[in-house]
């Protein structure tokens, strides 16, 4: 018996939930999760009619949605995440069928902002296994977007999503996801699979969301095992997008409007639309550049500043081009700022190093520490790769260091006008914690345009 038909035998949710001593809200998600808690069978088998058999019936349906025991799908079952190590998730699949979608399985611990997580240029590449497990439940709107597109090639979530409860939302998360032709899977043990990847790192594993219904699990495991892994991968070309102006601010934006305002060349590896929109706030007037142009390309706009934006994959292989342009703007004397994908890309263009991180760090509330001031900023952050510091020349000096795992976070040139920082200081996980970091850019600009001025006037 299946938990609407306990329901219906008990009378009705809100008989149920009187019965139980719980509130109709928690009848709601028993229906989602297609469980009832086992603390409130006592008082269920005294309804005439309802036995212990149905209970463990809706007990063990789940428990073989998220640990099963076979190769054959569990009743209920319509999608499946597999492990390249075999392992398998049963679930509920949501959204665009598909023929199987492989990826790096990471997870993100973020309480809000699915929308945005989802279209982070950052996650391209990647399976997301949110740890909130309420995703869904403010359905999507026109603009939460980071980016035209969904990035991250699908999403795991513990509950089934509910109907939107926003006066913002114009679409549910369901409908968007089918618009973006991505899959979901829900009815997963997201906790379990938190605790593997903690325990045993990033994995590659592939979502399976068939229309036909049908599994073939060795096929789906060899293709998961097949998938090269974001080791060595450059995705910038794919999430990149073509050279345009912006203009847009920050929502609710109460800074003062700058009557000058500096040029700035925005290199796009992947680029956050929020990152370009806390650049104008913080007064530039921006130009975006696909990741992939040339110094000379750069230089050709006379740009005051360059940024470096976030992006995915691996450094090192978007280093082979993008390392010689940003060479190119630091020899030209063009001041550089760079987040996340661009702070280990303008490592490396100062000499340092890269590599992939053990378990990486997704989602919100994660420490830094400013080596420079002391103070502890709460970030938010998307990223699998980090610089070695061991392999920074002496002519840069560490900024910022996580408190969690002691990774770096932050660095800058002291011969040149450059720096950077690994986390996301638009994502206002503070709110505004890191919003310095665009307005540290801007002064460097305006203490140069003040020293041009200053010598044309002496000369």
């Amino acid at each position: 018996m299946n938990v609407d038909s306990l329901i219906k035998k008990a009378g009705g949710a809100a008989e149920i939930a009187q019965l139980t001593g719980v509130s109709t809200e928690a009848v709601r998600k028993w229906r989602q999760a297609g469980m009832i808690p086992t603390k409130h069978w006592p008082a269920l088998l005294h309804v005439p009619g309802i036995t212990l058999a149905d209970l463990n019936e809706t007990s063990e349906e789940t428990s073989a949605m998220t640990h099963p025991t076979d190769d054959m799908p569990p009743r209920g079952a319509t999608a499946v995440l597999v492990l390249a190590d075999g392992s398998h998730f049963w679930g509920r699949g949501f959204g665009a069928f598909n023929d199987g979608a492989a990826g790096e399985l990471c997870f993100s611990t973020g309480m809000t902002g699915y929308q945005e997580t989802l279209t982070d240029p950052s996650f391209a590449g990647q399976i997301i296994t949110f740890t909130f497990p309420h995703i869904g439940n403010v359905g999507t709107n026109g603009d939460d977007d980071e980016a035209p597109t969904m990035a991250a090639l699908g999403l795991v979530v513990k509950e089934d999503v509910t109907a939107p409860a926003s006066w913002r939302s114009i679409q549910p998360l369901q409908d968007w996801l089918k618009a973006h032709g991505r899959a979901g899977i829900s009815g997963v043990d997201t906790r379990g699979i938190t605790r593997l990847l903690r325990d045993k790192g990033p994995q590659n594993a592939l979502l399976f969301y068939p229309k036909d219904g049908r599994f073939d699990l060795a096929a789906l495991r060899q293709k998961a095992a097949e998938w090269p892994g974001l080791e060595g991968m450059d995705l910038v070309k794919e999430v990149a997008q073509p050279a345009r102006s912006w203009t847009k601010t920050t929502w609710h934006n109460t800074r003062p409007e700058r009557a000058v305002k500096r040029r700035v060349v925005a290199l796009d590896y992947g680029a956050k639309d929020n990152i370009l929109r806390s650049l104008v706030a913080a007064g530039c007037e921006v130009h975006v550049l696909p990741g992939t142009a040339t110094g000379e390309e750069i230089l050709a706009l006379k740009p005051e500043g360059v940024f470096l934006s976030n992006g995915p994959a691996d450094p090192a292989a978007t280093a082979v081009y993008a390392v010689p342009a940003i060479q190119a703007v630091m020899e030209a004397d063009i001041p550089v700022f760079g987040i996340c994908l661009g702070h280990q890309l303008l490592a490396r263009a100062l000499g340092g190093t890269t590599y992939k991180l053990d378990r990486g760090h997704r989602g919100a509330n994660q420490p830094v520490k400013d080596l420079t001031t002391g103070r502890v900023e709460i970030t938010s952050q998307n990223h699998g790769f980090a610089v070695d510091e061991k392999s920074l020349p002496d002519t840069v000096r560490v900024t910022h260091v996580s408190l969690f795992d002691g990774s770096n976070e932050g660095l800058a040139s002291t011969v040149k006008e450059a720096f950077s920082v690994q986390y996301h200081p638009e994502a206002s996980p503070g709110p505004t914690d890191s919003f310095y970091l665009f307005e540290r850019f801007v002064a460097v600009m305006d203490r140069r345009a003040a020293a041009r001025t200053t010598s044309k006037a002496g000369a």
